[in-house]
């Protein structure tokens, strides 16, 4: 303001606007320069990012085209892989086509041998022995149970085991020793899964030499609570220690093979066969039979005695024989039976046999004398026969018995009677009450005596067997009650079949092991072939 002084208005005015024009081109000096800086700086930038692009898409078709060379090398490897695994399946199928054909020729082949077997089997007289694992049940692992120190270890692991169809396999284990594996080799072992109506299936072949003229016995050997009462007749009443008959997958050896048995005289000629039941109890080495009735008509046991023929065979004198016409009937009697066996709880088993129980059937077979042997081709001669045995044989027909007993028998009919013959078969079904451990049953008193009867007709049983095997003079079959009942099964007047049951636990392997013995040394018994009944009986007319 001190230039200003002194000077006009007009020069004040220049003077301000040359200040302003100079600040404008000062200004726009700097606007110029900006600019200047920031369009090299744009040029810059857009040439580094041209450069930048370019590296960027040379870099994306380099690692494009190594993709899609992965990506073609993946493709080619999957279509690989696709053939092979087309190969594979080709293969794998060529495979199971082979093992198919191998596995039928297996089985066709094992059936053969099984024939051969039971050829050789037949000649050589040797004893038939199937076993059978039964499953692990509640009781098993149930409290309360006196089990020894020493089987306390591994309370209810499985150590038997159905290594094959004809195979067991048996764990042995001792604290401080090597695990050490047995096997025991028999005609047919079932495992803890196969059903009641497989274990007959194997059974239901001997029935058939039954109507060809052959005695036979089945037979359930076994420790208490081993699944044989269960084998040979099924499901047990709580109530009255009948057998179920309501399931029938569950029934039994003894109820199947009564069916079996009418079933196959159902296809014989119309009177020409007739079945008798009888049904004992071997209790502390005494005989009694179970269908026995008192003057009221009510069943009860009585006491019998076996005695030895003069063509040596077991005889039972004065044994009730009840003549049944279906199984309904022979499945009644039986279970009427079964009411009068004596049982006792023991800690292995609450409902434990006491008594070895024997079912009989006689098979009574009506035949001609001038074709003897064979059977009738003619219907009308099956008649003409049927109603000669109505008059000839009374007690076989229930209802003629008031018709023939008062008619006069002809000449014509006295000379067809004097050709007719019977001939008797026997099947004998047999629950053996099971060997114990004393210290396992925890029996004590009355039960404790039994189970010194029970073991000692076992080892009985064991001793006849090892006695004939060895084919010694003498067969000590009086021994025991028992044997002597058996005498004509054991001896080899019957093809015997011995159903071994066992109990797959770890605390009952002593006696596992033991019945396995028993089953291994029945199968070297060696009695001869079993002889047919081709002698015919003589007729006793009334």
């Amino acid at each position: 303001y001190q230039g200003f002084a002194g000077r006009s208005t007009n020069e004040v005015l220049q003077l301000y606007s040359a200040h302003g024009q100079q600040q404008k081109l000062q200004r726009s000096s700097v606007v110029t320069q900006l600019h200047g800086a920031i369009k090299k700086r744009l040029k810059q930038d857009l040439k580094s990012l041209h450069s930048f692009a370019l590296e960027l898409s040379k870099d994306f078709q380099h690692q494009s085209t190594t993709y899609l060379y992965q990506v073609l090398t993946a493709i080619q490897e999957i279509q690989l892989q696709n053939e092979a695994m087309q190969m594979f399946q080709i293969k794998a199928f060529d495979l199971e086509q082979s093992l198919q054909e191998v596995t039928e020729r297996y089985e066709k082949e094992k059936q053969k041998r099984r024939a051969l077997h039971n050829s050789l089997v037949e000649l050589r007289g040797n004893i038939r022995v199937h076993c059978r694992i039964r499953p692990l049940l509640p009781f098993d692992t149930a409290a309360g149970h006196s089990i020894p120190q020493d089987r306390q270890r591994n309370f209810s692991e499985e150590v038997a085991y159905a290594a094959d169809d004809e195979t067991v396999l048996v764990k042995c284990s001792r604290p401080g020793h090597a695990s050490i594996n047995k096997t025991f080799q028999f005609e047919r072992v079932y495992n803890a899964s196969e059903s009641q109506d497989t274990v007959f299936a194997d059974v239901a072949p001997l029935l058939t030499s039954l109507l060809d003229g052959y005695n036979v016995c089945i037979m359930a050997y076994g420790q208490t609570g081993s699944g044989k009462t269960y084998t040979m007749l099924g499901p047990e009443l709580e109530e009255n220690f009948a057998f179920s008959l309501e399931d029938e997958l569950e029934l039994g050896i003894i109820p199947r093979a009564t069916q079996e048995v009418f079933r196959l005289i159902s296809e014989k000629p119309p009177g020409s066969h007739w079945v008798e039941v009888s049904v004992v109890e071997v209790y502390n080495n005494e005989i009694f039979d179970l269908l026995a009735k008192d003057s009221c008509g009510k069943v009860f046991g009585i006491k019998r005695d076996v005695v030895t023929t003069r063509e040596g065979k077991a005889d039972v004198p004065l044994l009730t024989h009840e003549t049944v016409e279906n199984a309904s009937e022979f499945l009644h009697l039986v279970n009427k039976g079964l009411q009068l066996r004596v049982r006792h709880p023991t800690l292995v088993h609450a409902h434990s046999s006491r008594s070895h129980l024997v079912v009989t059937l006689t098979i009574t077979t009506i035949v001609s004398e001038d074709n003897f042997g064979t059977s009738w081709e003619d219907e009308q001669t099956s008649q003409r026969l049927n109603k000669e045995v109505s008059c000839t044989f009374p007690h076989k027909r229930r209802d003629s018995k008031s018709t023939s007993s008062s008619r006069a028998s002809s000449p014509a009919q006295l000379e067809a009677t004097e050709r007719l013959k019977q001939v008797k078969t026997r099947l004998q079904l047999v629950d053996l009450a099971g060997s114990e451990c004393v210290g396992m049953s925890g029996v004590t008193g009355a039960a404790l005596r039994e189970t010194s009867f029970i073991n000692r007709s076992l080892s009985a049983l064991a001793d006849v067997l090892g006695a004939i095997a060895e084919q010694r003079s003498h067969i000590p079959y009086r021994n025991s009650k028992l044997t002597h009942l058996l005498q004509d099964s054991l001896g080899g007047d019957a093809k015997l079949l011995v159903m071994l049951c066992i109990s797959p636990d770890q605390k009952y392997l002593t006696e596992s092991m033991q019945s396995l013995g028993f089953g291994t040394r029945a199968r070297q018994v060696q009695r001869g072939q079993v002889k047919k009944k081709n002698l015919p009986v003589p007729s006793k007319a009334k």
